[in-house]
């Protein structure tokens, strides 16, 4: 299941720019349309919690489903319209699936294995990543391949897979019957306060990092693939590799060593000047996404176990509100300083590093933070 849903979206991301300007005619303002749209599933994804009456497996799989159709008929509907239809169909799939995936993951494996595990499905996801940019770029480079059958492939294995999955492996008996209604717990502010600070810190380098490349360095479609490439290719290898430095350092450790380096990355991107330095810094600034692992097996030990469907919910909406707020503001500061967009994205690595620190070295229910202190057990 990690690794069917970057076949759509890999797919969909990497064709998105040159389908919308070639065959739908798209301006800077459709586009910009097509993103908020695109976000706003994710900021919704709170009403996932509504959804539960299904068994949850069964919720992912048709998340899944509906990911690869909205990208499967991406390339039959090149106007205005029908790529805001497909994408939101496609987006509604992309995030409710992430949403789910990440409460399942959460639910099923046992916390000292969880980081483990992760690391490896993140590698999962990046090796399809790394499949599906390696096949588009054959197609057209090499076979000159059309729109349409890209996206169908694409969807359509995220699809095969998705219904393989349901035949072959066995429904997954809840360990702990979760809440179906939606859960905000007091003692659960850290780790809210550590995704939203996350989501701004992913939209800085999803919108800002790779404009940057082509506005000030001049890096071409091939140059951008190519640091995609090596980005997914590193974290085959080096995804397992942290997860299992999450497990033997623990929370609190692995994410100060995240938040130290991105004060440098951010810090660095806002006065850089080289481009080989420049494509150095955005390579290391998305592995550095793996490390947020951390944060969910931080929460898993400190969860009510019948918290975690709905609190994943929340949490990804949390996470959202970046996505929807941020980058228009960010935008308007880029025209007058680009480093002050860096900048900023390097004080909230200090203000997650800051953060960080409260996570207790072996968090769990009643110690959340380095300020709670466990009940005392009265003596037998």
């Amino acid at each position: 299941m990690g690794a069917a849903a970057p076949l759509s979206f890999a797919t969909w991301m990497a064709l998105l720019n040159n389908f919308a300007i070639e065959r739908a005619a798209f301006t800077g303002a459709e586009m910009g349309i097509l993103q908020s749209v695109r976000e706003v599933p994710g900021f919704l994804a709170f009403t996932a919690v509504f959804v539960l009456l299904l068994r949850e497996q069964v919720f992912a799989y048709v998340s899944l489903i509906l990911l690869g159709i909205g990208t499967a008929l991406t390339g039959y509907f090149p106007t205005v319209l029908g790529l805001y239809v497909t994408t939101v169909i496609m987006s509604i799939g992309f995030h409710y699936n992430e949403t789910v995936q990440q409460s399942l993951a959460l639910q099923w494996l046992g916390k000292d294995r969880a980081p483990i595990v992760l690391g490896r499905v993140v590698a999962a996801a990046s090796l399809a990543a790394l499949v599906a940019y390696g096949l588009i770029w054959l197609g057209f480079q090499v076979f000159e391949t059309d729109y349409k059958l890209v996206y169908l492939i694409g969807g359509g294995a995220t699809v095969a897979i998705t219904l393989f999955a349901w035949r072959a492996y066995p429904q997954i008996k809840e360990a702990v019957p979760q809440h179906k209604k939606l859960i905000l717990r007091r003692r659960y502010w850290l780790y809210y306060a550590l995704t939203f600070l996350s989501g701004a810190r992913r939209q800085i380098f999803i919108v800002f990092a790779g404009f940057m490349m082509v506005e000030k360095f001049g890096f071409s479609v091939a140059n951008i693939t190519l640091l995609f490439l090596v980005n997914y290719a590193a974290n085959v290898w080096l995804a397992p590799l942290i997860g299992r430095l999450i497990a033997r350092w623990g929370e609190r450790k692995a994410l100060t060593i995240e938040y130290i380096g991105l004060i440098f990355v951010f810090t660095s991107y806002a006065f850089v000047d080289n481009e080989w330095l420049a494509a150095a810094l955005y390579v290391i600034d998305h592995l550095f996404f793996a490390m947020a692992i951390a944060i969910k097996t931080y929460f898993q030990k400190i969860a009510d176990p019948r918290d975690i469907a709905p609190t994943a919910a929340v949490s990804f909406t949390i996470n959202h509100i970046a996505a929807v707020v941020l980058p228009a503001l960010l935008g308007i500061v880029w025209l007058v300083s680009p480093p002050a967009v860096f900048l900023t994205g390097a004080a909230i690595a200090v203000c997650s590093l800051i953060l960080t620190q409260l996570v207790p070295q072996r968090p769990e229910p009643g110690l959340e933070t380095t300020f709670a202190r466990p009940a005392i057990q009265p003596a037998e």
